[in-house]
């Protein structure tokens, strides 16, 4: 399976989109600004949408994407884009974006029977079969009702915590898999610890109390996600200062990288 980064930042900037993950080429992991940089063939390739929540970052591109490739979805016969998330999460995308207000509902154009969309609920534990592939619902913890989602590759689970903050079931169920590779999100640097905290996100000294709770031997590359543009810098810096401390055994460390839009893995 190859996974490209379309936007892995906490907020936009030049040169930084919001989270989006393109699964092959048929599915979408969130659909934040990083979708923006897909060609309308890209776009019009893709039937399945899974979201981790409905913070704006995180589904902004959603109903500009339909409306960009709509025409071409209808001319050529193709189902309804299938967009899978919690039930709370459809419920806020129908009252605040496709509501006719805001956006057009266009999980009932041209018509409810022959809709561009239709909304998928999805449950935590649930392995959804999209597109070729499957992917496993993850518990997250946050200020609204929030997944994560773990991808089986051939090489091991591509897992990805979505926004959350301290998550004991994510890591309970992390540690039963074959992970290939994890992206976790820090948004914040620790000099906004408390902010993050109550935003039910994570910042370096957070991250490192989550990492604690891998079992001793599993070892895999960790993409760090969900930086502000203006704290990427001291974010990383403040990661790298716990997690290559002098007094701590090498045994211990992690392989912490930064994730960066335009990146693609093949696993």
């Amino acid at each position: 399976m190859r996974v490209r980064v379309l936007g892995c930042s906490g907020a936009i900037a030049q040169g930084c989109r919001t989270t989006s993950f393109l699964l092959d080429d048929n599915v979408l992991i969130d659909a934040g600004t990083g979708v923006g940089d897909l060609t309308l063939d890209e776009m019009a390739a893709v039937d399945h949408v899974l979201l981790t929540h409905s913070h704006l970052d995180h589904v902004a591109a959603l109903p500009l994407m339909l409306d960009a490739v709509a025409a071409r979805r209808l001319a050529s016969g193709a189902p309804p884009l299938q967009v899978h998330a919690l039930p709370g999460t459809i419920a806020a995308l129908k009252v605040h974006i496709f509501n006719n207000l805001i956006w057009p509902d266009f999980s009932s154009i041209p018509s409810v029977d022959t809709p561009l969309m239709r909304f998928v609920s999805i449950t935590v534990g649930e392995v959804l079969q999209v597109g070729g592939k499957a992917v496993e619902v993850l518990p997250a913890v946050h200020t609204v009702p929030a997944v994560g989602f773990a991808a089986a590759t051939a090489s091991g689970h591509w897992v990805f915590s979505g926004d959350t903050g301290r998550n004991p079931a994510f890591w309970k169920r992390v540690n039963e898999l074959t992970v290939a590779l994890l992206v976790i999100e820090t948004a914040f640097s620790d000099r906004e610890h408390e902010l993050a905290r109550r935003s039910l996100h994570l910042a370096p000294s957070l991250l490192a109390q989550e990492l604690e709770q891998i079992d001793s031997g599993h070892c895999y590359p960790i993409y760090i996600t969900h930086t502000k543009p203006a704290e990427t810098g001291l974010i990383m810096e403040e990661i790298q200062r716990f997690d290559e401390a002098p007094q701590k055994p090498a045994s211990t460390r992690h392989d912490i990288r930064w994730l960066s839009a335009g990146q693609t893995f093949e696993l």
